[in-house]
């Protein structure tokens, strides 16, 4: 292994002083994407899809739990796919370990789920044994993976819901999944965004001030307007 220089710290900041100008075009090039997804036309969803869930029986549109936005993973976890019955694929269970607090994506009007072709009891027992139980799992029992190009490979499909209206409204596969898990990377891929001021999206769209609308996951809804020690404390930073 060929190591690269070692040399003082003034000469390593001033490396990094450089390459840090590369790494924030990428920051704005990452911001420009999601701008242009926000603009992307929508299909309207005029099929009905069903799921298995925990409570039984579930439509595509209950799926979003009353909220605006959805995004729908599809994880390979069935007879047929490596690890079964004792694990899901390796590659979606990677993923499913980088996935965080989905109570952040809901604090922003976004339901997040996983869908799979294994039993209701099959996906229970996985998710606990692996630490996944914060995960809404579903079973596929019709075509939403082949309609929405996921029968073959995993991916995840993002939708919007107007009334009782759903739209599709944007999809990463293959490498793009990688990325996934955390609540920026999953808003990034919305019709809606992050929504905060200082996005660049089409008029009309629902933004608010960055940070104020933090919480700890557990405490979303306890108040109605950020606390004075949180504003305080932001604009120290």
């Amino acid at each position: 292994m060929k190591t690269p220089p070692i040399v003082s710290p003034q000469e390593w900041e001033a490396a990094r002083q450089e390459l840090l100008v590369e790494e924030k075009q990428l920051t704005r090039a990452r911001d420009a994407l999601a701008a242009k997804r926000r603009r992307m036309p929508w299909a309207a969803v005029e099929k009905e899809y069903e799921f298995d869930g925990p409570q039984g029986r579930v439509s595509l549109l209950d799926l979003f739990q009353g909220r605006r936005q959805l995004i729908v993973y599809r994880a390979f976890f069935e007879p047929g796919v490596y690890g079964w019955p004792d694990h899901a694929c390796r590659g979606c269970s990677m993923l499913a370990d980088q996935v965080g607090h989905v109570a952040h994506l809901n604090a922003r009007g976004t339901t997040l789920v996983f869908a799979s072709r294994a039993p209701q009891p099959e996906i229970e027992r996985v998710k606990s044994r692996m630490g996944w139980t914060h995960i809404p799992w579903f079973t596929i029992t019709d075509d939403f993976d082949s309609d929405f190009g996921v029968d073959e490979w995993h991916g995840t499909n993002a939708f919007f819901r107007d009334g009782d209206r759903v739209f599709r409204t944007y999809f990463i596969n293959v490498r793009g999944d990688e990325a996934l898990g955390s609540l920026w990377s999953y808003l990034d891929m919305t019709a809606l965004g992050r929504q905060e001021t200082w996005e660049d999206s089409p008029e009309g769209y629902p933004q608010t001030a960055p940070y104020e609308w933090w919480n700890w996951h557990d405490e979303y809804g306890e108040e109605a307007e950020p606390s004075q020690g949180w504003m305080d404390q932001i604009r120290r930073g």
